[in-house]
């Protein structure tokens, strides 16, 4: 309260980077807050820069505002880093139908009604999801440029380039899941039962021509692959019935906290 905080929302231990954000979207819902600026606690982004990326909310234009940061001019970024942003960024935009150039800034502001709409899932963070969530769900969301501060402290969220690589890539595939189900089963299913068929195929060829003795575990093998990639084409049909349902939560969910 001595520097200047109206309210301050204490977990009973660490939850995790993604609780968090969702408990202070809560608390500002709570507080009635129309709209709402998120920013890291390691000082990295200006605050200076607030109204630049509160002015397209404001006007209109936007419900979603996301901080590009500079990412080729931040020094304490080593190549890799930069060049894992930049390649994460882009998956994000292709998953997403967004033309967000930096997905993993945390200086962002939303709508009372964006906030309302947003749900995380996924426990390591939340930059990926929303954008996600935005684009899934129609949300206006744009970016603008904004500065950084110097290098305060290592980041706790990234503890290694591998570590973060690998729970990144986790987190993609988890959310594309979640969020586009139908074409990944399908896809995937489709792939396995492709393999099948082209063994089988090989198997056949090998048959016809009389030497089909030597190739009877292709033959297995494909059955095998067919089996499996028609089954996860179903699970397409199941898990998209699934994402339907979620949606109809989602807006029930809305709702209710817009009438409260």
């Amino acid at each position: 309260m001595q520097h200047g905080a109206d309210h301050i929302v204490r977990l009973s231990r660490n939850k995790g980077l993604a609780h968090a954000f969702m408990a202070g979207l809560e608390a500002s819902l709570k507080a009635g807050a129309d709209l709402i600026v998120n920013t890291d606690a390691d000082n990295q982004y200006c605050a200076d820069d607030i109204p630049k990326l509160i002015e397209p909310i404001l006007t209109g234009r936007a419900e979603i505002v996301v901080g590009a940061r500079p990412i080729n001019d931040i020094e304490h970024f080593s190549f890799l880093k930069k060049f894992l942003q930049k390649l994460g960024s882009y998956v994000v935009r292709i998953t997403s139908q967004t033309s967000i150039p930096d997905a993993t800034s945390g200086f962002r502001a939303l709508s009372r009604e964006a906030a309302m709409k947003m749900n995380v899932f996924n426990q390591y963070t939340y930059t990926l999801e929303t954008i996600i969530q935005a684009g899934q769900k129609n949300m206006a969301i744009v970016s603008v440029p904004i500065r950084v501060n110097g290098d305060l402290r290592p980041s706790r969220l990234v503890k290694s380039i591998p570590s973060y690589v690998r729970k990144s890539i986790i987190t993609i595939v988890r959310i594309f899941i979640v969020y586009k189900p139908f074409r990944f089963f399908m896809i995937t299913g489709a792939f396995i039962f492709m393999l099948g068929f082209l063994l089988g195929t090989r198997f056949l060829f090998f048959y016809l021509t009389g030497s089909g003795k030597g190739h009877i575990q292709s033959l297995i093998l494909a059955g095998f692959l067919l089996g499996i990639g028609f089954q996860t084409m179903l699970v397409a049909f199941l898990a998209d019935l699934f994402s339907v349902n979620r949606r109809l939560l989602e807006d029930i969910q809305f709702r209710l906290r817009k009438n409260k």
